[in-house]
Parts: structure tokens; C-alpha cells; sequence
């Protein structure tokens, strides 16, 4: 499930702007101590560092190549390699953030609330997370896996995505918090290309699954599945492919 920060970058502007967009409903002053749960190539959290100059900022993911293209883009920067779900710091962060990462770890229900907990008195949990799974990008994706010669090998990336409901996630935050603000949007991307989601999801929620296959698979899987995705996302009148893509926000204010 190696990451390809090359492959990541073709769609930058779309894949960086519900962060950005989550980093002006942040509110916060002067914090103290930023970490980025899951930063990528560093982007957003160079923009965390400028935003807020005298914070302590730390980017971490668990890809060594993310990581290796965020020191090269922003050296300046504090990075670390580690996991989403075993992270800590020696002192309690002013603001955890975390930009299209948190899908990929399990068990929401005990996650959300620990990082919650984490935060210093008044710190914010802000968290963007794809909320989407039911569209055709991923529900094809399941269907060629189950269709083709390699579906026991692919069942376990035919997995039930870990986001819940907002409402379970008031539920499960509203005893940590003096404030919880929840939102959805819905951006559409407007992509260029031959079959733009193909390339889009090479570099995200493909990856497990071209992992699992042989590499005489590979081509075939990603034959059927970028056909099916043509017919689900056809070329537009101006040659450009719309990719509706829902998003949910979380902003959470630990009770002082």
C-alpha cells in the first residue's frame, strides 16, 4: 500500500482545498502546539506554520516517501514518521488537524474521543474526512474486485469504511467538548484528462487493491474498472469530467 506523492499531486488544488477551507473555521488565536495527523506531502501543514509563526508545528504520516517529498517542499519544517493511531507528544497540542486521513484508521468510536482527550484545555480537534463511499468511484471499485479471479485475495480491501454518521460523532464528542460544529460539503471537481477518477483514486482508495494483485493483474483490474468509471463519470459537452466528491468537518473545542 505504498503511497505515491507524484500520482497525489496531479489533483493538488482539489485534494488541498477542503483542508484549507477547514483551516479558516479553526478558532484559535495563538496556539502553541500544532500537529498534523496524517500530512502528506506537508502542504496544508506549511500552511498550519504560516498561519500561526510562533506555534510549534509537527507533521506526521506513516509513508516514508509523503514524508520524504514534505521535507523536500517545505525543509523548514518539523516531520515525523509514525502512526495515526499510536502517535503522542510530551506536551498536549493546542490543535490536532488532520486533512483527509482519519478514514483510513478504524474504530472511529475509540479514536475520535482519545484524540479529543489529548488536546490541551481549549484545544481543537479539526478533521476533514471523505464521506462518499457510496459513490460510483468506490461501489465499482468493490464490484470488479468481487467479479474477477481475484476476489478472495482482494476481501480485505473490500472493507466497510470506518466514518459514521455526524450525528455519532456529536454523540461521541459532545461530553469532551464546549463545542462541536459539524458540517458536509459537496465539491465538484472539475478534471481533465482521458478518465481523470481512474487517476484520481490511483493514488487513494486504489491502492490496496492494485497491492493485492499480480502485476500481470493489474492491467485487467484497472481495464474493467476505469471502463465502468467512463460510463459513471462521462466526458461533459467541454471535455471535462465532473467529479462530485462529499466531504464531512468536524471542529472540536475540548472543554477547558
Amino acid at each position: 500500500m505504498a503511497w505515491d506523492p507524484g500520482q497525489y499531486l496531479k489533483f493538488d488544488d482539489e485534494r488541498f482545498r477542503p483542508g484549507r477551507d477547514l483551516t479558516t473555521r479553526i478558532p484559535l488565536t495563538a496556539p502553541k502546539r500544532i500537529i498534523d495527523l496524517g500530512c502528506g506531502t506537508g502542504d496544508l501543514t506549511a500552511g498550519l506554520a504560516a498561519q500561526w509563526p510562533e506555534a510549534e508545528v509537527i507533521g506526521l504520516d506513516s509513508s516514508a516517501d509523503m514524508l520524504a517529498t514534505a521535507k523536500s517542499r517545505h525543509p523548514s519544517l518539523d516531520w515525523s514518521l509514525g502512526d495515526i493511531g499510536n502517535w503522542s507528544l510530551d506536551a498536549a497540542p493546542d490543535l490536532i488537524f488532520s486533512n483527509a486521513a482519519l478514514h483510513w484508521v478504524g474504530d472511529h468510536r475509540q479514536l475520535f474521543p482519545r484524540l479529543a482527550a489529548s488536546l490541551a484545555p481549549g484545544g481543537v480537534l479539526a478533521v476533514q474526512m471523505p464521506r462518499n463511499f457510496n459513490q460510483p468511484s468506490h461501489s465499482l471499485m468493490n464490484a470488479v474486485a468481487k467479479d474477477g479471479p481475484w476476489a478472495e485475495r482482494l476481501a480485505d480491501a473490500v472493507r466497510p469504511w470506518p466514518v459514521l454518521d455526524p450525528a455519532d460523532y456529536r454523540l461521541l464528542l459532545t461530553p469532551l467538548a464546549s463545542a462541536v460544529d459539524i458540517w458536509e460539503t459537496t465539491y465538484w471537481h472539475v478534471l481533465d484528462g482521458d478518465n481523470p477518477v481512474l487517476e484520481w483514486v490511483r493514488a487513494t482508495g486504489l491502492r490496496p487493491y492494485l497491492a493485492a494483485l499480480s502485476d500481470t493483474e493489474r492491467p485487467v483490474f484497472e481495464a474493467d474498472y476505469g471502463a465502468r468509471l467512463l460510463d459513471a463519470y462521462p466526458k461533459q459537452p467541454d471535455g471535462k469530467t465532473l467529479l462530485p466528491f462529499r466531504r464531512l468537518f468536524l471542529v472540536v473545542v475540548r472543554a477547558v
